[in-house]
C-alpha cells in the first residue's frame, strides 16, 4: 500500500539534464514502498554548470538520503563523490549514490551489472561467449566492463568516435580477463550482439550493425527503450534470434539501484 508523504518521509532525488522523459520517479517509489519504507524519488532538472552548487544544497537537507543519476551528469558525479565501489573507480562514473555516516556521497555504477542480468534473465550466459557491443559512451563502457568480468571470451568494440573506442579497449584489455579489439558493423562470427547506442531512437536511423550477416544463432541486445522494441531487436527476432529491449536492462538496474540505496538500514 502506498504511503503518504510525510514529514517522516525519506527523499531521494533522480538528477538530469533534461529530466522530463525520465520514467524512474514512480518506478523506484513504489519499489522502495514495496520493501515497506516511507522514501519518494523526485525529479531534479538540474544544467551541468550547476550540478555542484545543487548537490552542495540538497546535502545540507539531512532527509535527502540518495540520487540516482542520469544524462549527462553521470561522469560529474564521480568526481562529487567522496567514496566510490571499485567498478565506477574504474569506469571514472556512477548512476547512483547514498549517503556515508558523515553526510558525504558514496556512488556505484549498475549499468553494466544490470545489463548483465537482463541477458541472462533471458537465457543468454555471457561466460565464454563472443561477443560485438556498439558503442563506447557512458551505457556502452559500463557494460563493457560488466561483459570484461563477467568472463566473456572475446570482446569487439565499435563507435564512430575512434579515440573513445581505442580508450576503452585499452583500459578493459589491461585488466588481461580476454582479448579486448576494436570491431566493426560485421556481426559475423560473434555469439552476442548489443546496441548500446542511441541509434534506432529516431525514425529513419540506419541499424547499428549489418543486420543482413545476423543469424539465428546469434542473441541481440539493445538499450533504446523508445521504441519499446528497437528496429535492431525487431530485424533479429524476424530471424529467430534471442533478444534482450532496453526495457529489461532498466528492470534489471532499477533493481540493483533500489538494493543500494537500502543498504544503509535507514
Amino acid at each position: 500500500m502506498s504511503q503518504m508523504l510525510s514529514g517522516a518521509t525519506r527523499v531521494h532525488f533522480i538528477v538530469g539534464d533534461p529530466i522530463a522523459q525520465v520514467k524512474s520517479p514512480a518506478g523506484v517509489t513504489e519499489a522502495f514502498q514495496g520493501r515497506g519504507r516511507n522514501a519518494y524519488v523526485m525529479p531534479a532538472h538540474v544544467a551541468p554548470a550547476k550540478l555542484a552548487a545543487w548537490l552542495d544544497g540538497v546535502s545540507l537537507a539531512q532527509n535527502v538520503d540518495g540520487l540516482i543519476v542520469t544524462v549527462p551528469h553521470k561522469f560529474s558525479c564521480f568526481e562529487l563523490c567522496a567514496t566510490t565501489s571499485e567498478r565506477a573507480a574504474f569506469l571514472h562514473a556512477v548512476n547512483v549514490m547514498r549517503r556515508n555516516p558523515d553526510g558525504s556521497w558514496h556512488g556505484d555504477m549498475f549499468d553494466g551489472e544490470g545489463y548483465v542480468a537482463a541477458l541472462r534473465n533471458r537465457g543468454c550466459e555471457i561466460a565464454g561467449r563472443k561477443v560485438l557491443l556498439v558503442g563506447a559512451g557512458g551505457a556502452g563502457t559500463a557494460i563493457a566492463h560488466a561483459l570484461v568480468t563477467g568472463g566473456v571470451s572475446r570482446l569487439a568494440i565499435h563507435d564512430e568516435d575512434s579515440t573513445r573506442r581505442n580508450t576503452l579497449v585499452d583500459r578493459l584489455a589491461s585488466l588481461d580477463r580476454c582479448p579486448v579489439l576494436a570491431g566493426s558493423t560485421d556481426p559475423s562470427g560473434f555469439d552476442v550482439v548489443i546496441n548500446a547506442t542511441p541509434v534506432g531512437m529516431k525514425e529513419g536511423d540506419p541499424y547499428p550493425v549489418d543486420v543482413s550477416k545476423l543469424t539465428a544463432e546469434m542473441f541481440v541486445g539493445c538499450v533504446i527503450t523508445a521504441p519499446a522494441v528497437s528496429p535492431l531487436v525487431a530485424a533479429a527476432r524476424a530471424l529467430g534470434c534471442g533478444t534482450t529491449t532496453g526495457a529489461d536492462m532498466f528492470a534489471r538496474v532499477c533493481d540493483l539501484m533500489v538494493d543500494f540505496l537500502l543498504a544503509d538500514g535507514q
